[in-house]
């Protein structure tokens, strides 16, 4: 019997195969899905399902294409969801052979009505692993909140409520030695206080996870669960409706979001009142230079959770600037959150723009240490971080304006006044910049390295610093 985790740290989301003497399984695929397919060939093995937690909402799922390639049947838990393809709904405890072992479902509602959790059998009958999905994550449970954005009569009362049962009833009386495998980890909105680990035993959790302790009402449960929550990205219900009635096959996708546009096209395209430039490249690499309007957020950050936060609509349409060898992983990491219309890239990058006689828009920066070196009353300090890291620690009488929630903060920048804008390293705050520039805001300065510099220089007055009570 194997086991592998197939992390993908852009979204904090682990998918599984479990293989079995010829047989195979994958747990929460992504939605490109021939590394899963090549996996179980060169191991001569057939993928006999495709199992799914629940219908997600931070991701598009590659259930439907790895269905329709492979013949395996989609598996979900109780649900009468109507979806735009054929699926098994398998009742509480129904049990799948797999090889010699077994998988079975245990329905585990809360954090959507459907959730359940995999629990894997060995060729003995011991029960080893429980592919949790989000259930239960390292050190937290799945929020109880996103289900109501698609089902108007929950409320994240109820659902919290059904997480304590399911938590109580199914998952806490299994072995302590029963291994983990959470859907997401640390960086996914899916939870709040997730851990870095993605990986760890029953045992350990009820020891040490918050949603675990058997000493918990359920009243002092949903309290504790629903604290520290806030308002989910923006893309998160239409990715569950995605992941309901279906989607166009990725490879279309990818093959459309990698079509060359010369400079004339590129211009053409991006002149369009719904077309949106996207420029992929790293923040300082985008401040030397880049093309009017552009949206700068960085391939090598959390690219798909600040896509997702600041576009919110999967429909918008997309022309891409990127560095060429990454044209390919740029649309398909756009796919995966379910950015379906990127219409091409400009081929030959800002390089070709400027060949062409095209002028470019640049973003100024500064120092820490520089900025150290302003009159006080010169300074108009914005902090684009979470509400939850600015209130953990900042430097006195900065604005906090959280680039999650722009569009709610808007009113506290003034395009007529000058701004030093930071994050935590650098990469939010020329998201911020560059989306603000677009709209007309033209005096905001970036702050090199961000707090982190800021704070390693020691030359500003800081808050007294408070443990974040959630990382939301």
């Amino acid at each position: 019997m194997k086991v592998e985790q197939i992390y993908t740290g852009c979204l904090a989301h682990g998918a599984y195969y479990i293989e079995s003497n010829g047989e195979a399984a994958i747990i929460d695929p992504l939605r490109e899905v021939e590394p899963y397919i090549e996996l179980a060939a060169s191991r001569n093995a057939r993928i006999k399902y495709v199992f799914e937690t629940h219908f997600h909402a931070d991701f598009v799922s590659g259930h439907v294409d790895l269905s329709n390639k492979t013949g395996a049947p989609i598996v979900y838990g109780p649900t009468t969801m109507e979806t735009g393809f054929d699926m098994i709904v398998a009742k509480d405890g129904q049990e799948f052979e797999l090889g010699n072992s077994k998988v079975r479902l245990l329905h585990t509602p809360g954090h959507t009505m459907e959730s359940s959790c995999y629990l894997l059998i060995d060729e003995d009958g011991k029960e080893k692993a429980l592919f949790t999905g989000d259930t239960l994550f390292i050190g937290d449970v799945g929020r109880p909140d996103l289900a109501q954005k698609v089902i108007a009569e929950l409320t994240q009362e109820k659902l919290a409520s059904h997480l304590y049962d399911s938590l109580r009833n199914k998952i806490m009386p299994l072995d302590n030695d029963i291994i983990v495998y959470p859907g997401h980890g640390a960086g996914s909105a899916c939870g709040k206080m997730m851990s870095d680990e993605t990986t760890d035993t029953l045992g350990h959790q009820k020891a040490t996870n918050y949603a675990l302790n058997p000493e918990l009402t359920r009243k002092e449960f949903i309290e504790a669960v629903l604290t520290g929550l806030t308002p989910p990205p923006g893309y998160f219900p239409q990715n569950v409706l995605m992941n309901i009635t279906g989607y166009p096959s990725i490879d279309d996708v990818v093959a459309q979001g990698t079509t060359p546009l010369d400079v004339r096209q590129f211009e053409t395209l991006a002149e369009q009142d719904d077309v949106l430039i996207l420029d992929t490249r790293d923040a300082a690499d985008f401040a030397e230079g880049f093309v009017a309007g552009s949206y700068n957020i960085g391939i090598d950050g959390s690219f798909a959770n600040w896509v997702g936060t600041t576009l919110k609509d999967v429909k918008q349409k997309l022309v891409i600037v990127a560095d060429e060898e990454r044209v390919e992983e740029v649309a398909t990491r756009l796919a995966r959150i379910g950015f379906d219309n990127t219409l091409g890239y400009l081929k030959g990058g800002v390089e070709a723009w400027k060949a062409a006689g095209k002028s470019l828009d640049y973003v100024k920066s500064i120092t820490a240490e520089a900025l150290a070196a302003l009159p006080s009353e010169e300074v108009n300090l914005m902090d684009v971080r979470r509400k939850s890291e600015f209130e953990s620690e900042h430097v006195i009488d900065a604005i906090n304006v959280p680039l999650d929630y722009l569009e709610d903060n808007m009113a506290k920048v003034d395009p007529n006044k000058e701004y030093y804008v930071t994050c935590g390293s650098g990469y939010r705050s020329m998201v911020f910049i560059s989306i603000l520039k677009s709209k007309g805001y033209h005096n905001l300065i970036d702050v090199k390295g961000g707090f982190t510099a800021i704070k390693e220089s020691k030359k500003f007055a800081l808050s007294e610093f408070k443990e974040p009570t959630t990382l939301l």
